[in-house]
Formats: C-alpha cells, structure tokens, sequence
C-alpha cells in the first residue's frame, strides 16, 4: 500500500533562545475529528507516516509535524539548541495551534520518548499513546548504533544512488514495497544547488545524541496513566525485549505488540501494522 494522496501543508512559529522558527506540519482529514499526533524519530521527519496518516483520516484529524531541524521546517541557529525542551516547547505550541484539549499520540523512536515524556506530566493533554520501536532505557551501546547511522551525510550524484542509500540504512524499517522506498526516500533526500542530493535534516541535530552514558527514563514511564500501546520490531537492536516486557510489567494501562520482520523501528506502512494502530486506537 502506498498513499496516492497528499497532506494539507501549514506553518507555524517557534521560539528558541535567540530567536523565532517556522516548523512545518502536514494534516489529513477533518479538523473536527479528534486529534492524533505523530511524530517522527531522530533523523526522519512528519512524510514518514503519509500511509498510515491517511488510513486513519476517516476518524481522526492527523497531524506530522517536521521537528525543527528536519523536513520542510528550519534548521536551528546552533547546534546545541536541539534538545527535547525545545520540541517539547514547539510540540506544546502546535497542541495549542489546533485548539484542542486532549490528544492522542503516536511516536516513533525520539517521538515516542517525546510522547512518553508528555504524558507523565500532570494535566498532559495526551489521552492516547502509542510507542513505536522505543522505551525508557536506552543502552549507551544502542544510542552508539544509532549515531553510526544518522551522523552519515554523504551526498550523491544521482536520486538512485541516494535511494540505494535510503533503503540500505533503514532497512530495520520492515519489508517495504519499491514504491514505498521510493516515497521515503522522495522525502528523505534533497537536492542541493550543485544537483547532487543529501538528506533532509540538519546533521548538527545529532549532537543531543553524542552522550556516552545510557539514557533512563524510568520514572517518566512509571507516570504514565494512559493507555498506552508500545510496538516493538521483533529484529530491534535498539528496544530489547526484556525491556519491552518489563515496561509491560510495571503498567496497569499498557500492552505490546511485537512486529515480524521489522528492527528498529517499524515503518507503519504494511496492512499489518496499520491494522494493529486502528484497531488499538478504535477499542481505546
């Protein structure tokens, strides 16, 4: 499956320390459904789920936003300005936007660490929340593998070469089809101005990620009051499994549904898995 539609495109503005950003987003459906975020991981941007975006618009208002320093939205005036305050800040900005009280969310990798972040504080307008391929401890081991990857900025001669490249670094993503690939990949990479192509973020977004230590964000989880769905790539090399079950585990509210043939982190584009997120989100 692939989309053969195309998202209404908005702007709006952002602060950061020396100044004002525009981050883009892209919607589907009508404003009057209830609404449902998505959010992309670390090096991607909001395109990444046009299929799934679109299989839902029929019962919610989806928005993808490009986090600041990807996609269509602006780069940072620095490097060390990429931190989850400020997209915490920009993604509290757009909840506001849409004039809604509550929400539901669903994040892959980075955007779910966000959407677990943002729903254990108190009065968190997020009433859903699906975790795509992520939980709240990360080995220093999987975030090195993860830099390996995104801290890549090669540029090529040729959209082919630059595809090639796109389905060979996110293969964990699943079994895509040629036209999926084809369509990440359309959204992945830019030209620049000497023709050549290179991917569509900013390579200085890494920087939050260049920490040696592991990540824990236990207590975050463990605040966490609403139903929560958390995904996890049966291949993933980034969410192990112990640490999925245990999230489980320690949750009156969230269950897991483990991905075939998918690392880190599952596309979201299969029937499969847009069946696993509707349904989940329907009988919640």
């Amino acid at each position: 499956m692939i989309t053969k539609k195309t998202p209404t495109i908005h702007n709006y503005l952002g602060k950061n320390p020396v100044g004002f950003h525009t981050i883009t987003y892209y919607t589907w459906g009508n404003p009057l459904n209830p609404a449902l975020l998505m959010v992309h991981g670390l090096s991607r941007n909001g395109r990444d789920y046009d299929v799934l975006a679109e299989a839902l618009s029929d019962y919610y208002y989806v928005v993808c936003p490009d986090i600041v320093g990807r996609g269509l939205s602006d780069w940072l005036p620095e490097g060390v300005e990429y931190s989850y305050t400020q997209y915490m800040a920009d993604l509290t900005g757009l909840i506001a936007r849409l004039n809604v009280t509550e929400v539901s969310w669903l994040g892959s990798s980075m955007g779910a660490l966000l959407g677990m972040i943002m729903a254990s504080l108190q009065g968190t307008p997020i009433k859903r929340l699906i975790m795509n391929d992520i939980g709240p401890f990360i080995s220093s081991e999987a975030l090195e593998k993860i830099r390996t990857y995104v801290s890549l900025m090669p540029t090529f001669p040729t959209f082919e070469l630059g595809l090639n490249f796109v389905r060979q670094i996110y293969a964990p993503f699943g079994q895509l089809t040629d036209d999926q690939w084809q369509h990440m990949a359309e959204h992945s990479l830019i030209q620049i101005p000497d023709g050549t192509y290179r991917m569509h973020y900013d390579p200085r977004t890494t920087i939050f990620n260049e920490q040696k230590t592991d990540v824990n964000l236990w207590p975050c989880w463990l605040s966490v009051a609403c139903p929560t769905l958390v995904l996890r790539g049966a291949d993933s090399a980034i969410f192990p499994r112990d640490v999925c079950e245990q999230m489980i585990a320690s949750s009156a509210v969230a269950s897991m549904c483990e991905i075939p043939n998918a690392g880190h982190a599952p596309a979201l584009m299969s029937d499969l898995e847009i069946t696993i997120v509707r349904d989940w989100l329907m009988s919640h």
